[in-house]
């Protein structure tokens, strides 16, 4: 049994009272937030691969090859690559996420 503990305001207080109140199965519940966050993820996943797809195309370089030249300080600091890194970091995170909830 785990027992939560949250530091919210008020009014968000009550409002996630009415709807726990409201709730019969709380395994059913809980197994749905979790659902959605995998979901959430998954759309994030999907969208950081097109945009990063859009640089490998430009680049001609996968994001894997682009991050271990980037990281050895090979590419410089263009503002194309600052992104780029940031989005393949987000990729990365987000992929990590998703295999610790499933």
């Amino acid at each position: 049994m785990l027992d939560f503990q949250f530091s919210v305001q008020p009014q968000t207080e009550q409002r996630l009272k009415k709807i726990l109140d409201s709730v019969r199965d709380t395994e059913t519940f809980a197994q749905n937030i979790i659902s959605y966050q995998i979901s959430e993820l998954q759309k994030s996943i999907l969208n950081l691969r097109l945009d990063l797809g859009e640089f490998e195309q430009k680049y001609q370089m996968t994001s894997e090859e682009f991050q271990n030249q980037f990281s050895q300080g090979i590419l410089e600091d263009d503002v194309d690559f600052m992104v780029w890194s940031g989005l393949y970091e987000m990729l990365c995170q987000n992929q990590l996420q998703l295999y610790e909830l499933r």
